[in-house]
């Protein structure tokens, strides 16, 4: 599963269609129809199109600035996150050119519920996370975790990081959750998924030997 997220780009020959996600190869185009309309003339000669040849939508460009869809650089969803999750990442992604604070504090939030997702108690993140790391939690992961959190963090309660003097600091929060999901709940659910799989007299040779010794 591709995890790297190449955002629009204009006149670029292909990224992430803001529409179906796909890494596409995308053919740009300019208005021809009504050049013709004085009216109109100037507005085509700094419009353009791009369409995605995986599921042949259209984007609209202004001036080498995506008009529509609305774009800010961030990619879907992974598809194994949470609904519940989910939902934040989206209202995070939709505030993002507004409030880049917004955004942090939301993705600090949706981390605190998947810390939840992975048993952990909820009730203080850092504690989870703690506990997370107890438990296993790679180094990566761990600091993934804790760079939302912080960041989140921050833009409720200011200290000395404000993402407004730096947007994409917070487009490069969504790329984090993403990879947590991956690592956390969707790599899990593949290996299970291969286990489970194996022959039964496996299985039983593998929980015979992975048993706790009785001692004596």
């Amino acid at each position: 599963m591709q995890i790297q997220h190449v955002p629009a780009k204009y006149q670029a020959t292909a990224y992430n269609c803001p529409f179906c996600n796909a890494y596409s190869h995308q053919k740009w185009t300019k208005a021809t129809r009504f050049q013709h309309e004085a009216s109109v003339s100037a507005l085509l000669e700094v419009l353009d199109f791009s369409v995605c040849t995986h599921c042949g939508q259209w984007s609209i460009w202004l001036k080498g600035h995506q008009l529509f869809p609305d774009a800010n650089g961030v990619g879907h969803a992974h598809p194994d996150m949470p609904a519940e999750i989910r939902g934040d990442y989206e209202e995070a992604k939709a505030v993002l050119s507004k409030s880049p604070r917004s955004a942090a504090a939301l993705l600090r939030l949706a981390v605190q519920k998947l810390c939840v997702q992975l048993g952990e108690a909820g009730k203080n993140i850092n504690e989870d996370i703690g506990q997370l790391v107890v438990k296993g939690l790679p180094v990566q992961i761990q600091q993934a975790l804790d760079i939302l959190r912080v960041i989140g963090n921050e833009q409720v309660h200011p200290g000395t990081l404000d993402v407004r003097d730096d947007p994409s600091i917070a487009i490069e929060l969504f790329g984090l959750i993403n990879l947590i999901v991956e690592d956390r709940v969707t790599r899990p659910k593949q290996i299970a998924t291969l286990y489970s799989r194996s022959p039964q007299p496996k299985l039983d040779q593998i929980a015979k030997r992975d048993a706790p010794k009785l001692t004596p």
